[in-house]
């Protein structure tokens, strides 16, 4: 059995009168985790010590922060191997998308790190004469992030760096489906060299999150929410702190549309839809949740598509030779049985998978899906392709905008011009041309539109979400006032 403490002041501590809550090992049923669960008074105290750590943090040099992020990514890569015993445990992840999780999230930490200098302002024209006028960008205080189980490495990850490289602290709230896993991220940051105090990590019971919530967004200090999660509790999020005034930053869910017209290179376009859909369960925000065909190509595209897919079988994620892993919980995999049994008895065809046994759900292709059906437009979230057929690319393009989410996209067409329209005309924060829907480099502006949230991660778009922009003048020369 793995334990989380709360990390605050740099140290592992205990929540008030000692509580605590288990997390379950989806595949086992034993104890994976048993974590501190803060109370509210617990979270305020860590907002406290982050307030108390800003001024030191934020005045450090450039170089220094930069430093310590690149010396957090070795690390974290170092630790591999105690982050997948985690993700594993917590998560019925696959030691392959451990390590790919961990991959990335270094990745995510030396983009930062390189941010830190990236972080400038600029002079402006006056009207007023000897006005010498100029914007700059400072830190904001405390961020306080929030990280789903998904993709637990990265997320997390993500969370905290970018706050950091500008000169934040952070409070970062863990899952309560993968609480050690995200406790290793403020593990890494403490022996790189982070000052005490910079970050800290909580933990909350399910019962008591919305309080331990409630109460760090509360916070005088906070200045800025991040969350990556469900579009529902998204929206709760943004309530919560549009009643602070504080400005937030959400990336929810998404129902990612492909496009494979019938002048595409069909092998290319399967390869992308299988890892696009199956790849860690297809629970993944980015995940190929909608495959929409024209008609001239359909028939060879899904006979290629479902004899890959057969050859995938979801299996103990502790076999070194699984590729698909276990579901979250048994309940999410009921959840997504019910909606491909709705889609069949609605008159799709089953074309590969359906098993369902607790956690486990193989590889399934639904084929002639239509709005009437629940997988049309309800986020799966699950190892579903739901195959839409359409006539020419206007339709396309009207199904792929057909839906309340707006993350990612993508287009296979062999006509770069025209696939470069169509990306241009669908409604999503991200689209890609002959390349899956899932995909994502820490230097790039990641996030949504729609229901899929609003704000960016990445590069220097990151850099705008985690710093105040202020205007500043320097009067040389005498002023007449009006009075």
């Amino acid at each position: 059995m793995l334990d989380a403490a709360l990390l605050i002041d740099s140290e592992p501590v205990a929540a008030t009168a000692g509580a605590t809550f288990d997390r379950i090992d989806p595949v086992s049923r034993a104890v994976a985790t048993r974590a501190s669960a803060a109370s509210v008074d617990d979270a305020a105290h860590a907002a406290n010590v982050a307030a108390r750590a800003f001024p030191a943090w934020s005045g450090t040099p450039p170089g220094q922060r930069r430093a310590l992020l690149n010396r957090a990514a070795d690390i974290l890569l170092e630790r591999t191997a105690d982050f997948a015993e985690a993700v594993i445990a917590e998560t019925g992840g696959t030691r392959g998308w451990a390590d790919f999780n961990c991959t990335i999230a270094a990745s995510i930490l030396r983009d930062a790190a390189a941010m830190t200098t990236q972080i400038t302002g600029e002079t402006i024209p006056a009207d007023r004469p000897g006005s010498l006028a100029m914007s700059v960008r400072q830190p904001c205080d405390v961020v306080f992030s929030m990280a789903p189980w998904n993709a637990p490495v990265v997320l997390s990850t993500r969370a905290v760096a970018m706050p950091l490289a500008c000169g934040n602290t952070v409070v970062l709230k863990g899952s309560e489906l993968c609480p050690r896993t995200h406790g290793l991220i403020g593990e890494v940051l403490v022996a790189a060299g982070l000052p005490a105090g910079a970050i800290n990590v909580i933990h909350s019971s399910p019962e008591n999150a919305e309080d331990v919530v409630e109460a760090v967004i509360a916070h005088p200090a906070v200045r800025r929410v991040t969350f990556t999660g469900s579009t529902r509790i998204g929206r709760l999020i943004a309530q919560k702190a549009a009643r602070h005034l504080k400005r937030c930053l959400l990336e929810l869910g998404g129902k990612a549309p492909m496009i494979v017209l019938a002048d595409a290179e069909i092998d290319a376009a399967v390869d992308a839809a299988v890892f696009g859909a199956f790849f860690h369960q297809g629970q993944i925000c980015m995940s190929t949740e909608r495959v929409i065909v024209e008609d001239g190509v359909a028939d060879a595209f899904v006979s290629r598509f479902a004899r890959r897919a057969n050859a995938i079988v979801a299996s103990d994620p502790r076999d070194p030779d699984c590729v698909l892993g276990a579901m979250i919980t048994e309940q999410a995999a009921y959840r997504v049985k019910g909606l491909i049994d709705d889609a069949v008895l609605k008159g799709a065809q089953l074309v590969t998978g359906g098993r369902q046994d607790g956690v486990f759900i193989d590889p399934v292709i639904l084929d002639h899906v239509t709005p009437a059906m629940r997988i049309y437009s309800e986020e799966a979230f699950g190892p579903v392709a739901a195959i839409i057929r359409v006539n020419d690319v206007d339709e396309a393009v009207t199904i792929a905008n057909d839906t309340e989410y707006g993350l990612a996209a993508s287009v296979f067409s062999r006509d770069i011009t025209r696939a470069l329209e169509i990306a241009r005309r669908i409604e999503s924060g991200i689209c890609h041309i002959n390349s899956a829907t899932i995909h994502d480099e820490p230097q790039m502006p990641f996030g949504g539109v729609k229901a899929s949230g609003y704000g960016r991660f990445g590069g220097k778009a990151g850099i705008d979400e985690f710093t105040e922009l202020r205007w500043i003048t320097i009067q040389n020369g005498p002023v007449t006032y009006p009075i």
